[in-house]
């Protein structure tokens, strides 16, 4: 595993562009592609402009998943935790151990969540562990419990899928996350990756006598993980003088009584809508992180202030999501997803049509590395070649899932606000990453092979 990660290392530092790079080389071999169809160049740049903003709702959805559990884990009692969290191991086996399983907690719960979150306790038990551990392996380690986000509460395609009116329910109508997200199929994965990855992890720590890089020093003026206190900051000290000194729109600002009926009456809507049955949306999900964020943080100020940081966070997202959506367009307008779904059709059962999906959204995820991105790529394929085969729609579309999940493992794009709060860059973990690409694609696969 060691000889395979010093490989893909290699491979990420000569070859890896930024992710942005990755849209205009599949949106120019898309558009290459749709012109071997028949279409002239203004044909097909017809169906990249009709495309192109077909998925605004779900770029603004992504958007906000990412930046209120980012403001969530800022919240002064989530932070507080997480940080308390770190002193729980004695020992670098159950540094890494217990620093993969809080990720995957994490993300199961929220990917906007989970990546800072596990971020923040994989930089805490580099503080509080100094010179024990091998920074760069816990911070490999946290990253690697992100494999599991796509089978939770968040997860990108299921909720999507579940939520009425999203962009392709006249192909596969509405799919309720009971069939995807609680499928036996999506439990046994998780709970296999569970037991199984942080056991890898572990076996790849130096041996007892190697040296062990520690955590870099980070100036505590740049650092993008404490969360902000406005209520206390006073120019003459102390907090009594503050609030004396403060003007009535700044007491309004620093009010805890804003966030908290503004949290309290998101609450109240939710626990309304599931008692009167509602289903789990990415919608409801949102909601529920803006819920929890604005009951937990100290007043409006902290909260915007916090929220900013996700905002910040998400800017690939709205950069790249409506790219995404020109691509879609081109694939489906020129027949390119009708041609590529009959070559799934090809090499593929009812009953193996998840495996390969799970491969090719593997590949594809490469280069759209986002879970949304890559539905309104590969979804409206994949659902053309289930309906042909008469195969399970919901587990098609969750072996998708699983695979944008995968080889987030060797792709950058969803460590870079991660890597920013550890204080590390991409070829400190690729080569641990890698090795865990490895194994979960085989745990994954065959799963998906068998069941």
């Amino acid at each position: 595993m060691r000889v395979l990660s010093e490989f893909f290392t290699r491979v990420a530092e000569r070859y890896l562009p930024d992710a942005f790079v990755f849209v205009f080389l599949l949106s120019a071999l898309t558009f290459i592609l749709g012109m071997t169809q028949g279409y002239g160049p203004a044909a097909v740049a017809g169906f990249w402009g009709d495309g192109f903003f077909n998925i605004l709702t779900f770029t603004a959805q992504s958007t906000l998943v990412l930046a209120t559990g980012f403001a969530l884990a800022h919240t002064p009692w989530v932070h507080g935790a997480l940080v308390a969290f770190a002193r729980i191991p004695r020992n670098e086996v159950q540094v890494i151990a217990l620093t993969t399983l809080v990720m995957m907690a994490c993300s199961l719960f929220s990917w906007g969540f989970g990546l800072v979150a596990g971020a923040i306790v994989a930089r805490q038990m580099g503080i509080v562990h100094r010179g024990k551990i091998h920074y760069p392996l816990v911070v490999a380690a946290s990253y690697s419990g992100f494999l599991v986000w796509h089978g939770g509460y968040s997860g990108a395609i299921p909720t999507l899928i579940a939520t009425p009116g999203h962009f392709l329910e006249d192909q596969m109508g509405v799919v309720p996350v009971s069939a995807t997200l609680l499928s036996p199929m999506n439990i046994t994965i998780v709970l296999v990756l569970a037991v199984i990855i942080p056991v890898v992890n572990v076996m790849m720590r130096p041996k007892a006598d190697a040296p062990r890089q520690s955590i870099p020093e980070i100036d505590p003026d740049e650092a993008v993980d404490t969360p902000a206190h406005p209520s206390t900051e006073a120019a003459g000290g102390n907090h009594a003088e503050a609030q004396v000194a403060m003007v009535p729109a700044e007491r309004m600002e620093t009010s805890r009584i804003v966030t908290l009926v503004l949290g309290a009456l998101a609450a109240l809507y939710l626990i309304a809508y599931f008692i009167g049955g509602g289903a789990v949306t990415l919608n409801t999900v949102i909601l529920s992180f803006f819920a929890l964020g604005l009951m937990l943080t100290p007043n409006a100020r902290a909260y915007s202030r916090s929220f900013q940081g996700g905002a910040k966070a998400a800017y690939g997202i709205i950069l790249q999501f409506p790219f995404y959506g020109g691509i879609m367009g081109m694939m489906v307008g020129t027949g390119l997803a009708s041609a590529l779904a009959s070559g799934f059709v090809a090499i593929s059962s009812a009953d193996t049509l998840p495996f390969w999906s799970f491969l090719g959204a593997g590949v594809v995820n490469i280069f759209v590395p986002s879970g949304g991105g890559q539905w309104a790529v590969q979804g409206p394929i994949m659902i053309s070649a289930a309906q042909e085969l008469g195969a399970d729609m919901p587990n098609v579309a969750m072996a998708v899932a699983w695979g944008e999940a995968w080889t987030n493992m060797i792709q950058p794009f969803w460590t870079l606000p991660m890597l920013a709060i550890a204080g590390l860059g991409i070829r400190d973990i690729m080569g641990y990453t890698a090795a865990v690409l490895i194994v979960s694609g085989v745990l994954i696969g065959g799963i998906l092979f068998v069941m």
